[in-house]
């Protein structure tokens, strides 16, 4: 069985998200709401397309 270490190495979206925010502790209440709201929204879709359309999350949400 992989696991999303595996699945994350190399790959342009989750390997970037994987190696500096995945399983690191937040301390800025901003990333912690933006964390919280990509969750949120994420329900039922796949975490890829929330990183692909974080930007447009932030524009929406003015930076978090």
């Amino acid at each position: 069985m992989s696991t999303y270490c595996d699945f994350a190495t190399g790959h342009p979206l989750h390997g970037p998200y994987h190696d500096h925010e995945y399983g690191f502790p937040l301390a800025d209440d901003d990333a912690l709401l933006e964390r919280f709201l990509l969750e949120i929204n994420q329900a039922g879709l796949s975490w890829e397309l929330m990183l692909k359309r974080r930007e447009s999350f932030r524009r929406a949400y003015d930076g978090f």
